[in-house]
């Protein structure tokens, strides 16, 4: 069965990358005035999802670019074989975008000039109740991004301790509930194990007094699960820290985030990286020996009343933007920019004492 997906943010993404005014910054390789030269260089999509994206920008590059795509779904990468197919200029990888700089090395890729990421879940992963994303249909209760590895919900919540998924709810999903969640979750063991995403969205429900308007009671719960058991924060701050390594200068980075903590994350990184000078103010430095930009912050982008009123799922989307500078890279590599919550050695024990 086929899942319609509607890109979010289509048109101000692929002008985030392509249009050398966006922003105010000029672009290498574009005279001023010509937004209609079509654009050489390589270009990546991390989050491939149905393609939308990765489609648009290939419209404005030139025969001789290359567009790398990213994506752990293998329904996502079966549909970017097919562009690839179409297209000469695409190569597909079959892998999340934490590891976009070991295999943009064994494509013997050393630079790129933009990387986009859509981040979180897509339309036909929360439609398609067999991956169990979505507390209105009833599925198995997976929620894993890359079926072929790592542990269900289901499986984590079966031997999950009372604070362990206190923990996940709490910080991942910003629920003020999270303890009573928890205990309800591990005292329902009694009566046998959860297996289906109603019967998590009921319990939930059944907790939860108080509902935010619009919001179902288990939003915050089932967005805590998904991003913990795909370690998805964890790996949005490793790629963050990446791109500042592999961005040519004048590069572009286009990030569309859904939620508040992977928005804070691309926030704050680009910020840090836009005045690394920042930390040193109160200090006796002369402003000629301060640390240099990183990056150039061009702002961000909402999605317009049409586009929210036409797919409500748009609503919560902001996409930010930001040019590389010919700064070099600190000592750490840009680490210090990159700021996140991680529970993933959590998961990772977890993964252990499953295999005992």
């Amino acid at each position: 069965m086929e899942f319609l997906h509607r890109p979010v943010l289509l048109e101000p993404t692929v002008k985030a990358l392509t249009d050398p005014h966006f922003g105010g910054k000029s672009r290498v390789g574009q005279e001023e005035g010509d937004t209609r030269t079509r654009l050489s260089g390589i270009f990546v999509d991390g989050t491939f999802g149905r393609g939308g994206h990765s489609r648009l920008l290939l419209s404005k590059l030139a025969s001789d670019a290359r567009l790398v795509v990213f994506d752990k779904d293998p329904e996502a990468i079966a549909h970017a074989q097919v562009l690839q197919a179409e297209d000469s200029r695409v190569q597909v990888v079959h892998d999340g975008f934490a590891s976009m700089a070991q295999q943009l090395q064994a494509l013997g890729i050393a630079q790129v000039d933009g990387v986009m990421l859509d981040l979180g879940i897509s339309s036909p992963q929360i439609d398609d109740a067999s991956r169990g994303f979505s507390f209105m249909h009833e599925g198995p209760l997976d929620m894993r991004m890359d079926t072929s590895r790592g542990p269900t919900a289901a499986q984590w919540l079966a031997d999950a301790s009372v604070e362990e998924i206190k923990e996940v709810i709490a910080k991942y999903g910003e629920e003020r509930f999270a303890f009573q969640i928890a205990k309800a979750l591990v005292a329902r063991r009694e009566s046998g194990p959860l297996r289906t995403t109603l019967d998590l969205a009921e319990l939930v429900a059944s907790v939860v007094r108080t509902r935010e308007k619009g919001k179902h009671p288990a939003t915050r719960t089932f967005q805590a699960l998904r991003i913990y058991l795909n370690q998805e924060l964890e790996e949005l701050a490793f790629t963050l820290a990446t791109v500042l390594k592999v961005l040519a200068p004048k590069g572009r980075l286009a990030v569309i985030s859904f939620h508040s903590l992977e928005d804070r994350m691309v926030k704050q990184c680009i910020a840090a990286a836009a005045n690394p000078a920042a930390v040193h103010a109160r200090l006796p430095i002369f402003e000629k020996d301060l640390p240099q930009p990183i990056l150039y912050s061009l702002g961000r982008v909402l999605p317009s009343e049409d586009e929210v009123a036409g797919n409500a799922r748009a609503r919560s989307a902001v996409l930010r933007v930001a040019q590389r500078t010919q700064t070099p890279l600190p000592p750490d590599q840009g680490a210090s920019f990159v700021k996140a919550v991680s529970l993933a050695p959590k998961l990772a024990a977890h993964a252990r004492r499953r295999q005992k």
